[in-house]
């Protein structure tokens, strides 16, 4: 039987055999429980090269099993080292650990040398490696007499480091007196010797404290090397000094300065080689001077670098490739390159290989009678030799066991006994070091035996692998099986797999899986079995995941992570922040399912990740955050290729922070002018840092940068240094050049001036010249200061001049300007319009002709013509007021018009002028006209008096427009019965000369609507409208209450006096008790009035003679029985004194839908359209003749 290291899966196969743990001698490597017999094992050793502080006490460790427990020794450099006869070495009981006690006494280089320890029991001896022990050494540097380094700028220069050797090598470090580690870059950088190497040297490399420091990580001490000073001087210094001692001809010229290619400072020559192990880190350096410095390259002949191995370091100068292999063997090339060159080398790696594993021996344990074999493999370059031990000794010295046979890397057992137990030892090295491994062969006979713990609790996620263990030994080698139940069969199912270490594997695990599993181990010598549990819980889910947000810096931000668990398990919700802890910081506030970061900063963007842990699973979800906002100001503004007329602005771009700048807007201040007035000066794109920017002479400038992005515009930049532009002649001219007389005999010449920064140098002035434009003059000119009017005097009125405007500075003038026209000044018109004829259109219209006057006459530029019109006024309406004149303004050079608005039957007067801009011109002679008559307005009032049981007297004012002769007027009147609908409709005919009327043999107890209006010889005017009641007849209503008509309505008063007759009495007292019901009944129904829903009866019954008068459709309006079912809307109410006046009609029409909008068309002539819904009176004969009943006409104000 044998156990070796590499596990190996077996799934059975499908069907109903039992699933049997069958396994041949190539199994899983187990180990031997410590109650059982066995050979030593090393457990712990110390490492091979093992360098320790001479400071402390010396311990080496060597710790090992077996039984019976192992006795321990130790050999020194190949000999017994005796312990006992050393008082400062101990060993650890129960131990083979030494501790030399060097602290009080001793010294550990009296130690130093090579250890090993065996640890040995009555079934072999096992062996350490070869341990050496080495003190480390920080040895000081020798003293040394440094002398300054004096050179010239732009030389190369190595400044030597040569720290001395110790152990471990020091990392080596620049710095100066202060501590302060020495500033590298591409020109100045240190070497992986130590040395610090120039490129070319600067004037700043001047200094006294280049100092090399070595620290010795091991003993934690620095050493120090002696300052060195360097002076950098440049070629006229240099030549200075030498001209106090040489002659000329030692002088230095300046090509000492000049440009030069590159050559390279380490490594020497064109190629080199480098050797390297396999599994450490290749480091390969090219470091090159010359001026410009060179940039380093590198590349890898006939083939590419290993792209997630390679890092380069220094600037690029070093290139390093870790876990190197034998793969990495090959020509590297790096190349340094300047503007003036270029050079190679080329360095040859060869990767060697200390030995490493292919397959080390594993420990075998065999019963009586059993084959087995010890395997050791090995490689490396050059390949390792292979040599055996047995219990420490070569294996050709050892003992003879006839059960052992050596083939190479193998040792072949076959029918072991007892005393075949021993411990091998492999042995596999080469020149660049050596493996050794301990590997014993125990024979036993032993049943099987469960080392897993009984009844243990195995708690899996649904859907994911469960696995059951079965920790087993026996030897023979047992073979295992599982069941599940407690009477269960031995599985057999394809969905197991079986483990050779005895592991049950249920590849997804799902609710049914949930049981007691039992697993049981057998071989020759017996059985043993052991029970184990299984529950599958639901897995953790993440419902609500956090979301990738984008935040402006300063807002605040809400991450949600929502979490669905087994509800026997118990999770926590941890929050990561770029897969580290989220910061200690106040502004993150973690609750139930949320993280709030608050007031939100620019390192607060990345990746936050919700974890949520169970005791058996854990799931996360991460989201971005990505912190905005507007960019940070450019900064580094630099202006280059100075011109007179352009300038190169460059700058460096701001943190866009996470939102692409789109554009930079450059502005500019003109200290001279205009000095902390930033203006506009271009755009460009986002991706620009230079812009090439146009110039003004004599301007100051400053200029500066705002970068812009998706959420606003940075702060400006800090201003650039000013430039300040030559003066030039101006570039252009005024503007809004202007030439208008102020008065007859002047001339203003107007101009918006140039600002400063238009003026293009010192001395601005304006040359002004003008001379008549239909003359044969001279141009006139005069230069004035930096002003904005010149007034020529002594002009004639209202002539046409060219005027011009031209700049001119210190330096020049600008160029030739644009010529425009002006005029002197205007006077008023001299001649009136001729010819005024007026012709009369309608009753509100008339228009107007007359002849122009000639245009020499009106001295000035035409505006048009003014009417001045008025109505002739009575004797005494002028007594009370003025005369009111109206006036109407035709533009341009128009010759007729129309005046509307007139009043119908009026006198009317009117006169013609002409209007420049001086003012008017005198007045035409008046002219007369008069309108004809027009439709009249509506009577002034209405009222209805005396109403009786039978009558009612209507009273009214006349229109307050006649506008004519009245000839009469129409009075229509309809009843309204007790159902709301309209009766016959009653056409009347009164002299105008009336202002009374009583109608008589009327209904009792009834409604009546009226339509009143006046008419002339033009037609029918405007009609009111009212309403009134006939009194009740108290005979027929006896015992019951007089109507309440509603607020503004009055009762008709009694006509017959009742009250002496015997019976009212009597009839009264009667009914004192139905009156006092019926005050009641009225006072709850809250005096509701009838309800008019008369517009169906109306639609059917139309008056022709009214239509005219109706808006849109032609109708009146029909009631309303809105707002609480009122019988009228309070305009309609009639007052106590049954006056109904104008105002009062119309809001009656217009609550009714009845209203009139009266406005005049352009001939004057009334349009007045009633503006409700359509309402048709209705016909005479359609409704019945018949009275209602008293109760009815009561009812219809309930």
């Amino acid at each position: 039987m044998q156990l070796e290291i590499m596990p190996r899966k077996k799934r059975l196969p499908a069907g109903r055999a039992p699933l049997l743990l069958l396994l041949c001698q190539l199994v899983r490597a187990l180990d031997v429980p410590l109650d059982l017999v066995q050979p030593p094992t090393i457990t712990q050793q110390s490492p091979k090269d093992y360098i320790i502080d001479p400071r402390e006490n010396i311990v080496i460790q060597c710790e090992a099993k077996g039984k019976p427990p192992p006795s321990f020794s130790w050999t020194r450099n190949g000999t017994h080292f005796d312990i006992e006869k050393d008082p400062l070495v101990t060993m650890k009981p129960g131990s083979g650990t030494l501790t030399i006690n060097i602290m009080n006494e001793g010294k550990a280089e009296t130690y130093e040398g090579v250890y090993q320890c065996t640890a040995r029991n009555e079934r072999g001896a096992a062996i350490s490696n070869n341990i050496v022990v080495r003190p480390s050494r920080s040895p000081l540097w020798t003293k040394e007499k440094l002398e300054p380094i004096t050179l010239r700028n732009g030389q190369s220069l190595i400044l030597p480091c040569r720290p001395p050797l110790g152990l471990p090598p020091p990392i080596i470090f620049w710095m100066d007196n202060s501590f302060q580690r020495l500033p590298q870059s591409e020109r100045v950088s240190q070497g992986l010797n130590g040395d610090l190497y120039f490129s070319n040297v600067l004037p700043e490399d001047t200094r006294e404290d280049y100092i090399c420091y070595a620290r010795f990580n091991h003993t934690q001490t620095i050493q120090q090397k002696q300052p060195i000073s360097v002076k950098v001087i440049s070629v006229d210094e240099l030549n200075d000094t030498i001209a106090a001692n040489l002659n000329d001809s030692e002088f230095y010229s300046a090509k000492s300065n000049r440009e030069r290619p590159p050559t390279f400072l380490t490594p020497e020559g064109n190629a080199s080689h480098k050797e390297e192990l396999r599994g450490n880190v290749l480091s390969l350096e090219c470091i090159a001077e010359g001026l410009p410095t060179p940039i380093i390259y590198w590349i890898k002949e006939d083939g590419t670098l290993p792209i997630n191995r390679t890092f380069y370091k220094n600037f690029k100068k070093t290139l390093q490739i870790i876990q190197v292999s034998e793969a990495d063997s090959g020509n590297y090339q790096c190349i340094a390159k300047n503007p003036l060159g270029a050079i190679y080398h080329t360095i040859s790696v060869t990767v060697k290989a200390a030995p490493y594993w292919i397959m080390a021996p594993q420990n075998l344990v065999l019963s009586p009678g059993e084959d087995g074999r010890l395997i050791c493999r090995a490689n490396g370059n050059p390949k390792p030799r292979i040599s055996w031990l047995s219990n420490g000794v070569p294996i050709e010295i050892a003992p003879d066991d006839p059960s052992r046979n050596i083939d190479g890397d193998t040792i072949i057992f076959s029918n072991v006994q007892e005393r075949s137990s021993a411990v091998y030892q492999c042995n596999a090295s080469n020149e660049y070091g050596y493996l050794l491994a301990n590997a014993f062969v125990n024979v036993l006979a032993e049943p099987p035996r469960i080392l897993t713990s009984a009844n243990t609790l195995y708690q899996v996620i649904t859907d994911r692998p469960a696995l059951l263990d079965c920790a087993f030994f026996g030897s023979p080698l047992p073979t295992v099986e599982w069941f599940k139940g407690a009477k269960g069969s031995a599985l057999h199912e394809d969905i197991y797999v079986l483990h050779e270490n005895g592991t049950l594997e249920i590849p997804v695990a799902q609710k049914d899986s949930t049981g007691t599993y039992t697993c049981v181990a057998r071989n020759k010598l017996g059985m043993a079995k052991n029970e184990v549990h299984l529950e599958i819980k639901d897995a953790t889910r993440i419902i609500k995941q956090p979301e990738y947000a984008v935040v402006q810096r300063g807002g605040t931000v809400s991450f949600e992570c929502k979490v669905k668990h087994d509800h026997t398990l118990i999770p926590t919700i941890t929050w990561l922040k770029d897969s580290g802890e989220l910061p200690n910081d106040g502004r993150f506030t973690v609750d139930k399912d949320h993280l709030v970061v608050a007031d939100v900063w620019d390192d607060d963007g990345g990746t936050y990740t919700c974890v949520a842990n169970t005791t058996l699973d854990n799931v996360s979800a991460s989201a971005v955050l990505s912190v905005v906002d507007v960019p940070n100001p450019p900064f580094d503004l630099e202006l280059t290729d100075q011109l007179d007329k352009s300038i190169q602005l460059s700058w460096t771009p701001g943190n866009d922070n996470n939102s692409p700048i789109t554009k930079f807007i450059i502005e500019y201040e003109d200290a001279m002018h205009e000095a902390g007035l930033w203006h506009h000066q271009t755009e460009v794109s986002g991706m620009q840092t230079t812009a090439q920017l146009k110039l003004s002479p004599y301007v100051n400038y400053s200029f500066r940068v705002m970068a812009v992005n998706s959420l606003g515009r940075s702060l400006p930049s800090e201003a650039s240094e000013q430039y300040l532009t030559k003066a030039a002649e101006p570039d252009t001219n005024p503007t809004a050049v202007e030439g208008l007389g102020s008065e007859p005999d002047n001339l203003v010449i107007t101009w918006k001036p140039l600002n400063g920064f238009e003026s293009n140098g010192p001395g601005l002035q304006y040359k002004v010249s003008w001379r008549q434009k239909d003359g044969d003059d001279e141009w006139t000119s005069v230069v004035v200061a930096n002003v904005s009017k010149y007034i020529v005097s002594g002009t004639p009125t209202f002539v046409p001049y060219l005027i011009k405007v031209q700049a001119l500075n210190d330096v020049g003038f600008a160029p030739e300007p644009a010529v425009v026209m002006g005029h002197s000044g205007e006077d008023l018109p001299m001649v009136a319009p001729g010819n005024v004829r007026v012709n009369v259109v309608n009753s509100t219209l008339a228009e107007v002709h007359w002849d122009p006057v000639p245009l020499k006459s009106i001295r000035g530029h035409l505006q048009g013509y003014r009417i001045y019109y008025w109505k002739a006024q009575s004797s005494s309406k002028r007594n009370r007021r003025h005369l009111e004149k109206k006036i109407l303004t035709f533009q341009g050079s128009k010759t007729h018009g129309m005046l509307p608005g007139l009043e119908p039957f009026s006198h009317y007067t009117l006169n013609v002028r002409v209007v420049n801009g001086k003012g008017e011109g005198p007045a035409s002679p008046d002219r007369v006209f008069n309108t004809p008559e027009g439709v009249p307005s509506a009577p002034s009032s209405l009222k209805i008096v005396n109403p009786t049981l039978d009558s009612l007297t209507l009273e009214w004012d006349p229109p307050s427009r006649p506008n004519g002769i009245l000839t009469e007027y129409t009075l229509k009147y309809q009843p309204i019965n007790s159902t709301h609908e309209l009766g016959p409709l009653v056409d009347l005919k009164i002299p105008a000369n009336k202002t009374r009327w009583t109608l008589k043999n009327l209904n009792f107890s009834t409604r009546y609507k009226f339509y009143f209006y006046a008419q002339t010889a033009a037609g029918s005017g405007s009609q009111i409208t009212e309403e009134a009641v006939t009194n009740v007849d108290e005979g027929k209503m006896a015992g019951i209450p007089p109507p309440d008509v509603g607020a503004g309505k009055a009762m008709a008063s009694r006509q017959v006096d009742i009250a002496t007759q015997g019976w009212f009495i009597g009839l009264m007292c009667a009914v004192a008790l139905l009156i006092l019901i019926l005050l009641i009944v009225c006072f709850i129904r809250r005096n509701k009035g009838g309800k008019y829903p008369v517009k169906e009866k109306e639609d059917a019954h139309a008056d022709p003679e009214i239509q005219p008068m109706k808006e849109d459709d032609g109708t009146f309006g029909e009631y309303s029985d809105a707002e609480d079912h009122k019988p009228l809307k309070k305009g309609s109410r009639t007052p106590s004194d049954r006056t109904v006046k104008k105002e009062d009609s119309d809001d009656s029409l217009v609550d009714y839908g009845e209203g009139v909008n009266g406005q005049f068309n352009e001939d004057g002539s009334f349009i007045g359209q009633y503006s409700g819904k359509k309402e048709k009176e209705p016909a005479e004969g359609n409704e019945s003749s018949e009275a209602p009943s008293p109760v009815n006409a009561m009812n219809s104000f309930v």
